[in-house]
């Protein structure tokens, strides 16, 4: 994943707050109500993300900020909705890697994600995590594995939509143990959460934002994160290497974009607001608490990043033969 190292953020970090103070409310910007759009339902770590910046954006712009849920088309609806607003800086959009980097390669969009989305900053990285209901008898990924070999294609995993980071995840693990596992699609977690407590579904390759609530409340058993480095909100549960499987590491990330086209004082403005928000300890607090880390990348860092993931999930797309049914 290409994403820096501690010293690399501090120094962005450093260069965001010098390059963006004094520009919040420049040139009377915002005059008017804004509105984040979030591709997937309520109750998602997408949508959680999204209603804490819009309370912290309220409170310092002085205007009304909502959140606008519009699920579906791997997460591409709200994103084509703000790619066509009016360029005034007004309709912002919480994107994950599903939509800027996944969903390119299995539709076709009526717009292109790295020219008509103004990138305005890294908010959030969340790592996946394999999940179970508690009431299933599988402990570990192990022996998740040996069923699954067991039974070719008998068990089934659900995700938020095809071309989602979940469906990512599920086919990266196949490719990676050699297993099958029949995907269930969903349009948005809630429904698949109800479904893996309830048996319908074997497993879920969660993002940690919407999976540590069902994590906590001992409904879902994790049995690996999918990332370089265990969770801190989940020490004692193994990374997929730790746990045998190499080679299937995905995380979710969560960015801030804006209508290409934006006038400059406005992209200042949101640039200087998302690391400002980004530093109070509530708002770090409640990330961490997620299972995920602060985002650190602004501008043409971050766009840089959008970019080198494209072309990373272009290749697995391509690998794991995904196609575009059901979206």
């Amino acid at each position: 994943m290409p994403f820096p190292n501690r010293r690399q953020a501090a120094l962005a970090l450093a260069a965001l707050a010098l390059s963006a103070a004094g520009t919040p409310h420049a040139q009377g910007w915002p005059d008017k109500s804004l509105r984040i759009m979030v591709g997937a339902s309520p109750g998602g770590g997408t949508d959680i993300l999204a209603r804490m910046l819009a309370e912290k954006f309220a409170a310092d712009f002085r205007q009304s900020v909502v959140v606008e849920n519009r699920p579906g088309a791997s997460n591409t609806i709200a994103a084509d909705v703000t790619a066509h607003a009016p360029a005034d800086g007004s309709t912002l959009l919480l994107a994950t890697n599903t939509g800027q980097a996944i969903a390119p390669h299995l539709l076709k969009l009526k717009f292109d994600p790295l020219k008509d989305l103004q990138p305005i900053g890294l908010v959030a990285v969340m790592p996946n995590v394999l999940v179970v209901s508690s009431a299933a008898p599988y402990r570990s990924v192990k022996e998740l594995i040996a069923a699954m070999a067991d039974k070719p294609g008998a068990l089934k995993y659900a995700s938020s939509g095809v071309g989602s980071t979940q469906h990512i995840a599920g086919e990266a693990f196949g490719l990676a143990t050699g297993t099958r596992a029949i995907h269930v699609p969903y349009k948005g977690s809630s429904q698949a959460h109800i479904d893996i407590i309830g048996g319908e579904v074997t497993m879920m390759f969660d993002s940690t934002s919407s999976a540590m609530g069902q994590i906590r409340s001992g409904k879902f058993r994790p049995l690996a994160v999918m990332s370089d480095r265990r969770a801190a909100e989940l020490p004692d549960v193994p990374t997929m290497a730790e746990a045998g499987v190499k080679g299937a590491d995905v995380q979710t990330w969560y960015g801030l974009y804006v209508t290409a086209g934006a006038p400059k004082a406005a992209v200042d403005a949101l640039t200087a607001e998302l690391s400002k928000v980004l530093k109070l300890p509530d708002v770090q607090a409640r990330i961490r608490g997620l299972g995920g880390e602060v985002g650190t990348l602004a501008g043409e860092q971050f766009a840089e990043m959008n970019r080198q993931e494209f072309e990373r999930f272009r290749k697995l797309v391509r690998d794991a033969n995904i196609k575009a049914e059901g979206l």
